[in-house]
């Protein structure tokens, strides 16, 4: 090799260097820019707030400042009359701007209105910043979840983890998975086949990998496996990037059944013998069906000792009117 060629090497090396180094530099001076660009909303907000208890004034007063600061800033974006309605409630729902600045600064503030107009609850409002900055959700990603309730329903599917995996991972895999999967996005008739809904899965699977959540990557669907000379064929196999393990999917057109463990159990030991390496984490079974019996299922999983969990799919989840209305009866 050239001394010539060589140089070039190291130049190629160092132009990468730089070019990371600008644009991290970019990252940290946008999210500094945007937290001083909340720390101001909620300091307006605040100050909308004092003045109009301190002062008896009325919502008039939104619009003409509003007009008022057009005119000294013109061009600048951020202070329509809407918008200080929002940085008024951002100020009144969030005492302190220590909330802004450490957690909400970190999204956008368009994020952050959507938010304001769609979560009352503060600490529901904490846990979907959260998850937005973990997980670089759009605006409209994050309005997605919001409506299908997203917070009820991570975490909570019925598994063994807590018996069958070591902490942290027992948590880690629990948090990843949800109680119920919303497939309204697929557009089918409760009554689907199997394979007809394994098919619709997987023609909208970038619509089925968000709703699974972040981190799992999909590997195929009747995925062959050869154990003993015999074929069988496993219904949906991803592999999960963050909690780097397989996860192996039993689809059910039907309520959960005992016997459902058994299948999935031998579908995951025969991944784990064929394609699992040595340094993955333990692979994990799901069985995803329309309904369940959390008695039946738990003794279903008692003596089982991989990792298993059951969780539903719904076509259409609950309203939150629905759901209040239900837990009232």
């Amino acid at each position: 090799m050239s001394p010539g060629h060589v140089e070039f090497d190291q130049y190629d090396i160092f132009l990468r260097e730089v070019k990371d180094r600008i644009a991290t530099a970019r990252v940290r001076a946008a999210l500094a820019v945007n937290a001083e660009l909340v720390a101001l909303y909620w300091q307006i907000g605040r100050m909308i707030l004092d003045r109009q208890e301190r002062h008896g004034w009325g919502g008039k007063v939104i619009e003409r400042l509003a007009g008022d600061l057009r005119t000294e800033f013109p061009g600048t974006r951020g202070f329509s009359g809407r918008n200080l309605r929002y940085l008024r409630t951002f100020a009144a729902s969030h005492s302190t701007p220590e909330f802004g600045q450490q957690l909400v600064a970190q999204i956008p503030w368009g994020h952050i209105t959507v938010l304001l107009d769609k979560v009352t609850d503060t600490a529901v409002r904490v846990w979907y910043a959260e998850q937005t900055t973990a997980n670089g959700w759009s605006r409209n990603v994050l309005a997605h979840q919001i409506k299908t309730q997203l917070h009820e329903r991570q975490g909570n599917a019925i598994s063994n983890f807590d018996r069958t995996l070591p902490a942290p991972q027992s948590d880690l895999v629990r948090e990843a998975l949800k109680s119920t999967y919303n497939f309204e996005f697929l557009g089918l008739d409760e009554r689907v086949s199997e394979r007809t809904l394994e098919e619709a899965l997987v023609e909208r699977i970038q619509r089925f990998l968000l709703e699974l959540g972040s981190g799992f990557a999909f590997v195929g669907r009747q995925h062959r496996l050869v154990v003993g000379g015999d074929e069988f064929f496993v219904d949906m196999l991803f592999s999960h990037l963050c909690l780097r393990c397989y996860v192996v999917v039993e689809l059910k057109t039907r309520g959960f059944l005992p016997e459902d463990i058994g299948k999935l159990a031998f579908s995951r030991a025969a991944i784990v013998g064929e394609l699992r390496h040595p340094d993955d984490q333990p692979t994990i079974g799901l069985v995803l069906c329309t309904d369940h019996n959390e008695t039946v299922v738990e003794y279903a999983l008692q003596d089982i000792a991989a990792p298993v969990a059951v969780t539903e799919y719904a076509h259409a989840l609950p309203s939150p009117d629905e759901l209040r209305t239900a837990i009232d009866e």
